[in-house]
């Protein structure tokens, strides 16, 4: 069987092969991981698509290739190639997920692979004074990622508090050279697709503001037991997703693509999820038919997607057909955020800080004011596609559903 370069991403055309996990003449498992690639949109471990004896590598490392080019061939398992697979399975039963993960523990480290630490995992690792080879990394190569760090402190029992005091910069001396600092492929490739985006589509920005108290109300209600349960936090996130795919499909305008004189509507509702990795590139995976899904359906399926597109367990289909992307920079405490249009979208919606502020709300008794959760829904449509006032309908549909709907009730769905 051929094993081809995948398309991870609608407008990804080629992608570079990063790191082989088997030589040729080795066995392999069906799901097993056989190789890296990296792209634009992502870096991602790829599975064996059968099981048998990878006979011959085409496409070397470090080497780019483009969609669809034959990279390497596995000869299917007959008698001996089977019964080697099948005792390795029956050793160690998995399913794909519980495989990569195995995998990506058990990645043999780089011995330089505490010192090769992106800008922001230095600074935690500064301002809490750790030793960072007293840190197991999961990404790649055994690189340290800000969870590692977190979960370290974490194990610890506390997180230092970070000194109040702001230190003095370093001395520059006079004539100091300006340093390069080469793109790495993901933000070249990055740069290259907002470009074309910015200069070929008229972008219109538009925001409202969101009283949050009924999703913080479920917050409050439901997030102890959610986390002992699920493992995880309940964040905003699923609500947002579950009112924009509400209201995009009383929207369907800007649940769709922009082809010159028509527009093509979208029959599936597919949301983006736009993931930092680390401040060193973006990824955007998709959350497939949103609308169909419960609440805690959602929460569990977006916080899947996010881990595995923080560990580099992300599935060629996890890419692909995004029909409106939504992208999260509350966490640093942005007010508001024009995001650039992922093509071939028409729209993409930016939900910055949620705060609380004094709120004037109506009551039988009057006016007054009262202590609220308060977000700006931040949104960029195509003007070609279509006008403010559409534009403008959508955003306070999905305002009123995040403002009125029983949010305690959905969690029980």
């Amino acid at each position: 069987m051929d094993v081809v370069m995948p398309q991870l991403g609608e407008t990804v055309t080629e992608g570079t092969v990063t790191r082989w996990y088997k030589k040729a003449g080795d066995a392999i498992r069906a799901d097993e991981p056989l190789f890296d690639v990296e792209t634009d949109k992502v870096s991602s471990e790829i599975p064996a698509p059968v099981a048998g004896v990878l006979t011959e590598i085409l496409v070397p490392e470090g080497v780019t290739a483009s969609v669809g080019t034959k990279l390497a061939v596995i000869r299917e398992s007959g008698a001996s190639a089977a019964q080697t697979a099948g005792t390795a399975s029956a050793a160690q039963p998995s399913t794909r997920a519980g495989t990569a993960s195995t995998a990506a523990r058990s990645k043999p480290p780089r011995a330089d692979a505490a010192e090769r630490l992106s800008p922001v995992v230095r600074k935690l690792i500064a301002e809490h004074d750790l030793d960072p080879r007293a840190i197991s990394g999961t990404g790649r190569d055994g690189r340290i990622t800000r969870e590692d760090v977190l979960a370290h402190l974490s194990q610890r029992g506390a997180v230092r508090p970070v000194a109040a005091s702001v230190e003095a910069p370093p001395l520059i001396p006079a004539g100091a050279a300006a340093e390069s600092a080469p793109l790495n492929s993901v933000r070249r490739r990055t740069a290259e697709h907002m470009a074309k985006s910015w200069s070929a589509v008229p972008h219109v920005l538009q925001a409202v503001e969101a009283d949050f108290h009924k999703v913080e109300q479920a917050r409050r209600v439901a997030g102890d037991n959610w986390k002992r349960r699920e493992g995880f936090s309940l964040t905003y996130l699923p609500f947002i997703l579950r009112s924009v795919s509400i209201a995009l499909a009383k929207f369907p305008r800007l649940n769709a693509s922009f082809a010159g004189d028509h527009l093509v509507l979208q029959p599936r509702i597919n949301l983006g999820i736009a993931v930092d990795l680390n401040f060193e590139g973006l990824v955007v995976p998709v959350l497939k038919d949103v609308p169909q899904k419960s609440l805690p359906q959602i929460a569990r399926e977006a916080n899947e997607l996010v881990q595995r597109a923080r560990t580099n367990r992300l599935k060629p289909d996890d890419l692909t057909e995004g029909t409106y992307t939504i992208t999260n920079n509350g966490a640093f405490g942005t007010l508001i955020t024009a995001p650039i249009i992922n093509q071939p979208q028409v729209a993409i919606l930016s939900t910055d800080s949620i705060q609380k502020r004094p709120l004037v709300i109506e009551t039988e008794g009057g006016d007054a004011i009262a202590i609220r959760p308060v977000g700006m829904l931040a949104q960029t449509f195509d003007h070609r596609a279509v006008d403010g006032a559409y534009a403008a309908a959508f955003l306070r549909e999905v305002k009123m559903l995040i403002e009125g709907r029983d949010w305690v009730q959905a969690l029980q769905a």
